[in-house]
């Protein structure tokens, strides 16, 4: 299965529900309806020879310790970069890999700029590791407590600062949109630094939107699964991205990655049928656009 705009193939990021624990089976499942990629999230060292068996390919790994790189003490910030280091050479013997991570700080409440300071540290050390193999760093713009890379901003700073051609950005517009970032400018600014693709959406709640703001949570209303009170996630083709348009500028840009969609949808997220469900609906939506 792959993008009509782009021939991306199609793919989805391992959840942790009960039903993916099992990787033969899952990868099983994937096969059997066309989907192309895998993007592991743990126990990759040991999950990458079966996945190549499978005949699948690896989207993205996830590093193993982001938050202890950007640590206050020095001794955990070196220790969180052996371990990261040690994953990334195990993972990249036969091939380069893409290496994930959302840049979350190990203390949020610490001020942002102090933070920073210990990312471009160890970051820039980690660069050395993954050109080893020409290997990326992914980084998701999820603006969790105190993550630094989430908007142009912080990416435009955190690529200058360090300077390696290994960090890049996983393209994900969900996370944009729900901050007001217009996601196709985004990606115009920053394609030639995306080395992973993330299909997943988001869907703004006018009515709500109205009704609570996005400044503060609700008083009384209940918070949405994978969402707030004005937005929620969705997959693609349920929220308010442009596909059709986003994989253009991808295709024109030379993009030779994958979109692998990372299911977090309220509508479909819980139970093993609609998890599966919403995964090839939003792979469908894909292949389509």
């Amino acid at each position: 299965m792959k993008t009509r705009t782009g021939n991306f193939p199609i793919g989805f990021r391992r959840g942790w529900s009960t039903w993916q624990r099992d990787l033969s089976s899952l990868l099983g499942w994937a096969v059997q309806n066309g989907l192309e990629v895998i993007d592991l999230t743990d126990d990759a060292t040991d999950s990458l020879k079966v996945v190549e068996e499978a005949g699948l390919r690896v989207g993205s790994i996830d590093l193993p310790d982001v938050k202890g790189m950007i640590a206050a003490d020095a001794g955990r910030r070196a220790e969180a970069l052996a371990r990261n280091a040690d994953c990334i050479r195990a993972c990249t013997v036969d091939a380069p890999q893409n290496f994930f991570g959302v840049m979350l700080p190990e203390n949020p409440h610490l001020p942002r700029a102090e933070n920073y300071g210990f990312m471009v540290e160890s970051f820039a050390a980690l660069a050395a590791v993954l050109e080893e193999s020409g290997s990326h760093y992914v980084i998701e713009g999820w603006p969790g407590p105190g993550a630094l890379c989430c908007t142009p901003e912080t990416y435009r700073a955190f690529l200058r600062d360090v300077s390696s051609a290994s960090m890049s950005v996983n393209f994900d517009p969900s996370h944009l949109i729900r901050m007001g970032i217009a996601p196709l400018r985004f990606l115009q600014e920053f394609v030639e630094r995306v080395h992973h693709v993330h299909g997943k959406d988001t869907e703004i709640l006018a009515e709500n939107l109205y009704e609570y703001g996005h400044e503060q949570p609700a008083t009384f209303a209940e918070r949405i699964p994978f969402g707030a009170q004005s937005w929620r996630y969705t997959i693609p083709g349920q929220g308010i991205f442009r596909w059709g348009e986003g994989l253009r500028i991808l295709a024109e840009s030379g993009y030779s990655g994958c979109v692998s969609i990372e299911l977090e949808d309220a509508n479909f997220n819980g139970a093993e049928e609609t998890e599966k469900q919403g995964i090839l609906y939003g792979a469908g939506f894909l292949a389509g656009c």
